[in-house]
């Protein structure tokens, strides 16, 4: 039997851990008194406030979150749950680092988890976040249809889409300017003497690839560049693939003077084939999303570049702002991208 004097050990870690019997027994206080304290519940004495908290510091308590969830009155878990299409993408690790350091300062914590544009992964990780009690969520989806989140919004789960816009529900959206980018990328080439402009992108299935890849076509419309000369290669699933398509694109008949390419992943593939084949000096190209030491290359790789800290931290003031009671209407909120003249992009065809 545990003596009341001395906190229990955990069998995992084998480290005391306080109970709030150990804090009230050394406070001189009732258990109910301690919980009051620690949840910052009204009618409770300053002096007893200090006991309390001085006999947790001796104590080194930490009270049980999960525990605390079942009599609190908010019930609330202090928690929100994040799902990124890949925390090894710094894209996706950037949104991550943004929804911590907003939900840190709230005293909540994040699970974060990757898709991998993988639906039954969504659907999955989504059922692990809701079994966990999470207070919200924010997500990157792949599925067809977010429909399945219905009765979580009707329950008042809020609820904050990054990345891609939800179908199937009403919610609110935090998203690049994803056409528009694409169509200023294009626009860039064009204006350097380009009208061979290759396309390269994601899955069709996935939002931000349509919207790239219809900002690309509308500004080559808009050009009076015919559709028979743009090449568009889509289904490039990792920076292997883009090497290979920008590979079979040189070997061509009618190779392209510039590439557009739509995600960050597959520009680092089409700059190992450009590299490969000799052809960095010769090939324009921009990416659409930054990538790392993009500056120090040569030539240096032109971007448009997203965002991501600004998604994820408006984002989680989405979230924040709803469980603060904000009923303001669902709305989709588009943060601009940004062209990075380095040189790449600036390469002119040589014809």
């Amino acid at each position: 039997m545990t003596s009341l004097s001395t906190p229990h050990h955990d069998p995992v870690t084998a480290k005391p851990r306080a109970t709030m019997r150990h804090v009230a027994a050394l406070a001189g206080v009732g258990v109910k008194t301690v919980s009051r304290v620690v949840n910052g519940e009204p009618n409770v004495s300053a002096a007893t406030i200090a006991k309390v908290r001085d006999a947790a510091r001796q104590l080194n308590f930490e009270p049980d979150i999960h525990a605390g969830n079942l009599r609190r009155a908010d019930r609330r878990s202090q928690t929100l749950g994040l799902l990124v299409g890949s925390v090894a993408n710094p894209f996706s690790g950037a949104i991550h680092r943004a929804v911590e350091d907003a939900a840190a300062e709230k005293g909540i914590a994040v699970f974060a988890s990757s898709l991998d544009d993988d639906p039954t992964r969504e659907r999955g990780i989504v059922s692990t976040f809701l079994r966990r009690r999470v207070d919200g969520l924010i997500l990157t989806t792949a599925s067809k249809s977010q429909g399945y989140l219905l009765p979580e919004l009707e329950h008042g789960t809020p609820i904050v889409f990054v990345d891609r816009e939800p179908v199937g529900v009403e919610a609110d959206a935090v998203v690049s300017d994803n056409a528009n980018g694409a169509a200023v990328a294009t626009r860039h080439l064009i204006e350097h003497g380009h009208t061979r402009i290759a396309f390269l992108g994601d899955r069709e299935d996935i939002w931000t690839m349509r919207e790239r890849r219809r900002g690309y076509r509308d500004e080559l419309g808009r050009a009076g560049i015919s559709s028979n000369d743009a090449q568009v290669i889509g289904g490039i699933v990792d920076e292997q693939a883009a090497r290979q398509a920008v590979d079979d694109l040189l070997a061509s008949g009618n190779p392209p003077t510039a590439i557009f390419s739509s995600q960050n992943l597959i520009t680092t593939g089409a700059i190992r084939s450009l590299r490969d084949n000799d052809a960095g000096h010769r090939i324009a190209l921009v990416g659409f999303d930054d990538i790392a030491l993009a500056d120090l290359l040569d030539p240096a790789i032109t971007v448009v570049a997203q965002n991501p800290q600004r998604i994820g931290a408006l984002a989680a003031e989405r979230v924040l702002a709803k469980l603060d009671g904000d009923t303001t209407a669902d709305q989709t909120y588009v943060v601009p991208t940004t062209l990075i003249v380095r040189g790449s992009g600036e390469i002119r065809p040589n014809e």
